[in-house]
């Protein structure tokens, strides 16, 4: 039985990774996204949150006593210490966990011809080695930043691997400039492509 074809989508902030994800859904494609991985183990795994007040204390709690994210990020963006002993507990679960759904997906009796995971800092964590392909979306920074909620600077800004290097190594890569009708034609041709 042939086994998925392992996908990841990468590239910067505001490219579009989600549309994209989404895309691939519609056509076809079993999908995750790390992000979506990391809110459910800061929301429900208690070590994980565990750990989290162990090193932040109480003042990542909401009023409700849950983890507030955007708390943890003011602590971890400015300090580059904090933010990789924050990825040093993530990353290994995020990856153990995605690589756990592509191994149940695999087994099903009719498996999926493709398996999608958005994984924004890809190169960054040497993640590729997992995959069979990657697709790469981009976009010019001024687009990019018109739709990001935030935007890195100072050093989580300068750990980032350009786009120009990611796309010298990516299967496919598509500048998410247009409307989203072109970024689902893409993923279509990608997907014949895959499934071929």
């Amino acid at each position: 039985m042939a086994r998925p074809v392992a996908v990841a989508i990468t590239g910067g902030i505001g490219a579009g990774k989600s549309e994209a994800l989404a895309a691939f859904a519609r056509h076809g494609a079993a999908t995750v996204s790390s992000d979506q991985i990391v809110h459910r183990l800061i929301r429900e795994d208690s070590r994980v949150r565990k750990a989290l007040l162990d090193r932040f204390g109480e003042r990542i709690l909401d009023e409700a006593g849950q983890i507030d994210r955007s708390a943890i990020a003011e602590i971890v963006f400015p300090d580059r210490p904090q933010l990789e002993w924050l990825e040093g507990l993530l990353h290994p679960l995020v990856v153990q966990e995605y690589l756990e759904w592509r191994e149940q997906l695999a087994d099903l009796p009719n498996p999926p011809p493709v398996t999608v995971t958005e994984v924004p800092l890809l190169y960054e964590v040497g993640g590729q080695e997992r995959f069979d392909k990657v697709v790469l979306v981009t976009a010019p920074k001024e687009v990019r930043q018109g739709r990001a909620k935030w935007w890195p600077v100072g050093p989580r800004e300068k750990r980032l691997i350009p786009d120009e290097d990611k796309a010298k190594r990516a299967d496919f890569i598509y500048v998410n400039d247009g409307p989203l009708e072109e970024l689902d034609a893409f993923v279509a041709r990608v997907m014949d492509e895959l499934k071929g």
